[in-house]
């Protein structure tokens, strides 16, 4: 499944999350067997050549996250986590906020 995240750096699975008026790159994840297969950064999300994108995990549940659902993607926000690592561990293991309207 792939999973998009607004990040401040590309510093791999070290990259900081950050809101989507803020974010320099967005980090696409490959995420199967409940680890990380491969992180790609890019500057536009619609340049990712990705057909269909899972989820985005936003920085706070007061993001806009309405263009997200209406293009199929489950929204979710981080709670404490920082980095994608620590992102993707809580993902694993359902400790993200779902946004939903």
């Amino acid at each position: 499944m792939l999973i998009l995240i607004p990040v401040e750096s590309d510093k791999g699975i070290e990259s900081r999350i950050t809101t989507v008026a803020g974010m320099k790159k967005w980090a696409l994840v490959d995420f199967d067997e409940g680890e990380a297969q491969s992180i790609t950064f890019h500057d536009d999300r619609t340049q990712s050549g990705a057909e269909w994108i899972d989820f985005v995990i936003l920085e706070n549940r007061f993001e806009n996250a309405m263009d997200f659902m209406n293009e199929g993607m489950m929204c979710l926000a981080r709670r404490e986590e920082e980095t994608i690592e620590e992102i993707l561990s809580a993902f694993k293991f359902k400790e993200l906020d779902e946004i939903g309207f």
